[in-house]
C-alpha cells in the first residue's frame, strides 16, 4: 500500500533570524508542497528517488522524471557519511524515540519548491519524508504536530550541531499563519492567526543559489557576541535601555543587535495592532523588517534589491527577503491591481513569479 504525504513550504512575515534568539515570528505556510510516496519493502533497505538538485528554480518541473538515488540499511547502526546526511538523521532520531524500524521501504520525493532559495527546502523534505515513514510504520505519533516538528529539528539541527531554529518545521508542520514565540524554546508557543491585512503575495526566485548554513552562521554571531552580557532582547526592549547598551560594543555586533531589536519591535506592534492593521501598515512593517536585514545582518543582495525596486516604481505596498537570506528568493506584497504590471515587470528582468496563498500543513493526501 503507497501511503502519499505532503507538507508546505512558508513565508516569513515577521521575525526573519529571531527564533534562535529565544523571540518571536509570525508565518505563513504557502500553496508550494513537498510530496513523499512511501511503500513498504520485505528487507532492510530504504531506497529514496528524489527530485535532482539541478531542478531548483521556481515554477520548474521535473516532467523528465529526474531523479537522485539515495539508499541505506536500517536493520543496522546507521552511520552518517556526512553533514547533513538527512535520510539518516530522520530515521536515526525516530528510533531514539523507540520505534522499530527494522524493515525497509521506497520513498518518492518530489517538490514545487525551489531548493536553495530560502524557501525551507530542506526542512520541508525532512518533515515529509519523516511523516510518511510515521505513516508506514503507523506510529501513535504521525498526527502529533508537535512531535513532528521535534523529530523533524532534531534530524536536521541537532544531530549535526547545525546553527538554525525552529521556524521553518512549525511553520511548515502546522500550516497556515502562525505566531510562534520561543521564549521557552524546547516548548515554544504556536498560536494561529485567523487573518492578516488582504493583499496579494508574489513569490520571486532571484535565481541566486545561497549557503544557508554560512548565512546562519555569520547572522548569528554578532548577536550572540553582543549579547553576552545583558540578559535578552525582551528585556532590552520591555525596559527601553537599549540605547546606551549599542554604544559600548563593535559596531559589527551593534548593527546586528540593533537590526533583531527593531524587527523585534515591529513584530510586537504588528501583534498589538491586529484589529487595526491596514494593508498599508503591513506592508510598511515589511519594507521596514528588510532594510533592517538588509543594513543590519548584510544578508540581501543586488538581485534582490533590483526586484524589490521594480516591485516599488510599479506600486508595490511591501516586501522583504525570505529565508536566511544571501541569495534565494523574496517576496512582494501588493494589491490586485497592481498584480499584473509588477509580475509582467519582474519577468521582464529575468525573474521567476508565482503567486501564492495561505495553505494547510502538512498532511496524508
Amino acid at each position: 500500500m503507497s501511503i502519499t504525504v505532503s507538507t508546505p513550504s512558508r513565508l516569513c512575515l515577521y521575525g526573519e533570524h529571531l527564533d534562535y534568539l529565544s523571540l518571536e515570528v509570525v508565518t505563513m505556510a504557502i500553496d508550494l508542497r513537498f510530496y513523499a510516496t512511501i511503500d513498504k519493502r520485505d528487507d532492510g533497505q530504504v531506497l529514496i528517488y528524489i527530485k535532482d538538485s539541478s531542478i531548483n528554480t521556481l515554477n520548474q518541473k521535473n516532467d523528465k522524471k529526474k531523479y537522485e538515488i539515495k539508499q541505506f540499511a536500517v536493520d543496522k547502526e546507521i552511520v552518517y557519511e556526512s553533514n547533513r546526511d538527512y535520510f539518516k538523521s530522520a530515521i536515526n532520531v525516530i528510533k531514539k524515540k523507540g520505534y522499530d524500524i527494522s524493515k525497509g521501504f521506497t520513498v518518492t520525493m518530489d517538490s514545487e519548491i525551489p531548493i536553495g532559495k530560502g524557501m525551507c527546502s530542506s526542512s520541508t523534505m525532512i518533515i515529509a519524508f519523516i511523516k510518511a515513514v510515521l505513516e508506514i510504520i503507523d506510529a501513535d505519533i504521525k498526527n502529533n504536530k508537535q512531535a513532528i516538528v521535534e523529530l523533524a529539528y532534531n534530524a536536521e539541527v541537532s544531530e549535526f550541531n547545525e546553527p538554525g531554529g525552529k521556524m521553518d518545521h512549525i511553520a511548515s508542520v502546522y500550516g497556515g499563519i502562525c505566531h510562534v514565540d520561543f521564549k521557552v524554546f524546547d516548548k515554544p508557543k504556536v498560536t494561529k492567526l485567523t487573518t492578516i491585512p488582504k493583499g496579494v503575495f508574489i513569490l520571486v526566485d532571484s535565481k541566486q543559489q545561497k549557503d544557508t548554513i554560512t548565512v546562519l552562521q555569520n547572522a548569528k554571531d554578532p548577536v550572540i557576541r553582543a549579547l553576552i552580557n545583558i540578559p535578552s532582547i525582551r528585556d532590552m526592549v520591555s525596559n527601553n535601555t537599549y540605547n546606551d547598551y549599542l554604544l559600548k560594543i563593535p559596531k559589527k555586533d551593534s548593527n546586528a543587535l540593533k537590526a533583531a531589536i527593531d524587527n523585534y519591535k515591529i513584530l510586537l506592534d504588528f501583534m498589538s495592532n491586529q484589529a487595526s492593521n491596514t494593508h498599508e501598515s503591513f506592508g510598511l512593517g515589511l519594507k521596514m523588517h528588510h532594510q533592517n536585514l538588509k543594513d543590519g545582518l548584510g544578508i540581501s543582495t543586488e538581485a534582490i534589491e533590483e526586484i524589490l525596486k521594480i516591485a516599488y516604481d510599479f506600486g508595490a505596498t511591501g516586501g522583504k527577503i525570505n529565508g536566511s537570506g544571501g541569495g534565494g528568493c523574496c517576496y512582494i506584497y501588493t494589491n490586485e491591481e497592481t498584480v499584473s504590471d509588477i509580475t509582467k515587470a519582474i519577468k521582464k528582468a529575468g525573474y521567476p513569479t508565482r503567486l501564492v496563498s495561505p495553505a494547510e500543513g502538512v498532511r496524508v493526501e
